[in-house]
C-alpha cells in the first residue's frame, strides 16, 4: 500500500496547491485512461457480490471522487449495508457502521473526553476517545430515526470534515464519504431530515427491488457456500489523487449555462420556471444543486473516460441532485404527481 492520505484538511489544501504548481495536462489525460479502467475492474469485484443495482453502483463511484455524501432511500433487504462495505473493502477504506436509534446521542456518533487518572503520579486528565464517525467510509443507517440534535452532529462532520467536542477539534481521516439510508415504509416515530439539512448531500438515490433474474441470482448466491474473494484496487492517498483529477476537469460555458438553467426552472417564483413548477413546487432547488450537477459531472465524464463534461452528463445525474432539493404542493400530491414526474418533464423539454 502506498504513503498514508492526508489525514487533516490543511494538508489536502497544502497538497492541492503543489499539485496545481505542476499540472500536466499529458499526466491528467494518463489519470483519465487509469480511472475509466479502474471504474471497469471496480464494477468487476463488486458484482461478484451484489447482483444488479448498477445505477446506484455508478451513483456511489461519482460521489467518491466528487467527494459528495449520499442518501440511499429503499426498502429493508436490498443490500445497502453490503453495497457500501463491499465499496469500501475494494477501496482499501476504513469503515463503520452506526444504527441510528431515538436514543443515539452525538456523544455515540463523535465519540468523548473520558476522565483518566495516571496511578504513578495521581494526576486526573482527559482523553478523548474517537466515535465510529472517525473512518473513511460511514454507513449512517436509518439516519431519520435519530432526534434531530444527533443528527446535526453527523451533518456539520459531513460539511466540516472534522469533530469538535470539549472546545478541541479532531479532524477526521480523508477520504471521508457518509452513505446515510432512509427506509420510504416507516415513518412513525422518524425525525425527517429537514430540507436544509438534505442539501448536504449530493445525491438521494432511490433503490428499487430486483428484476426477477436478479433475485433468482441472489437466493442462488446467497443459499450457498459461495464465498468470493475481493481484490483491493486502491487505497486513500490514490483516491485523494484522482479526486483532484475531477476537480480539474474542464466545463465548456455552454455546460455551466444548461445545468444553471435547469435548476432556476425548478424554482416556482422565478421568470424563467418552467410552467409545471410553477404548478406542483412549493420550493425549488438552490445554487449547491448547480454545483454538484457540474461537479457529478466532471467525475461522471472521467468514469467514462472522457475529459470533458457534456449536457448528458448533466441529464444522468438530474434525478438525484434535483429530487431531494425539491418540495411539492398540495395540488401535486393530490394529483399523485412526484418531484420524479417533473424532473422527468424538465429533461424531456431541455
Amino acid at each position: 500500500m502506498s504513503q498514508e492520505s492526508p489525514s487533516t484538511e490543511e494538508e489536502i489544501k497544502t497538497a492541492t496547491a503543489a499539485q496545481k504548481d505542476e499540472l500536466d495536462p499529458e499526466r491528467d489525460l494518463k489519470d483519465v485512461e487509469e480511472l475509466s479502467e479502474i471504474r471497469s475492474q471496480l464494477l468487476t469485484e463488486i458484482k461478484k457480490r451484489i447482483i444488479g443495482q448498477e445505477n446506484v453502483i455508478e451513483h456511489l463511484l461519482i460521489s467518491l471522487f466528487s467527494r459528495g455524501h449520499t442518501l440511499l432511500v429503499g426498502v429493508p433487504g436490498l443490500a445497502k449495508t453490503l453495497m457500501i462495505s463491499t465499496l469500501a473493502e475494494i477501496l482499501n477504506l476504513s469503515f463503520n457502521r452506526i444504527q441510528f436509534t431515538p436514543d443515539l446521542m452525538p456523544s455515540d456518533i463523535t465519540g468523548t473526553d473520558i476522565l483518566e487518572e495516571d496511578h504513578s503520579t495521581g494526576k486526573r486528565s482527559f482523553r478523548f476517545v474517537q466515535g465510529p464517525i472517525f473512518c473513511n467510509m460511514l454507513l449512517a443507517d436509518e439516519i431519520n430515526r435519530t432526534p434531530p440534535k444527533t443528527q446535526a452532529a453527523l451533518l456539520q462532520s459531513m460539511q466540516e470534515y472534522k469533530v469538535t467536542v470539549g472546545g478541541h477539534d479532531y479532524p477526521l481521516s480523508l477520504p471521508f464519504l457518509v452513505m446515510a439510508t432512509q427506509n420510504p415504509i416507516e415513518q412513525e416515530g422518524t425525525y425527517p431530515l429537514p430540507e436544509a439539512q438534505l442539501d448536504r448531500f449530493m445525491f438521494q438515490v432511490h433503490i428499487d427491488y430486483p428484476t426477477a433474474e436478479e433475485e433468482e441470482e441472489i437466493v442462488r448466491r446467497t443459499t450457498s457456500a459461495y464465498h468470493p474473494e475481493m481484490k483491493s484496487l486502491l487505497d486513500p492517498s490514490h483516491i485523494i489523487r484522482l479526486q483532484e483529477l475531477v476537480r480539474r476537469v474542464p466545463v465548456p460555458e455552454h455546460v455551466i449555462r444548461y445545468a444553471v438553467q435547469l435548476v432556476r426552472k425548478t424554482r416556482p417564483s422565478a421568470e424563467d420556471a418552467a410552467p409545471q413548477c410553477k404548478e406542483f413546487l412549493t420550493w425549488g432547488a438552490g445554487p449547491r444543486a448547480s454545483q454538484y450537477l457540474i461537479l457529478g459531472g466532471k467525475a461522471r465524464a472521467v468514469l467514462h473516460g472522457r475529459f470533458s463534461v457534456e449536457e448528458e452528463d448533466i441529464r444522468a445525474l438530474a434525478a438525484p441532485v434535483l429530487s431531494h432539493r425539491m418540495i411539492t404542493n398540495f395540488h401535486a400530491e393530490a394529483m399523485g404527481i412526484t418531484t420524479a414526474d417533473i424532473i422527468a418533464q424538465l429533461i424531456q423539454g431541455s
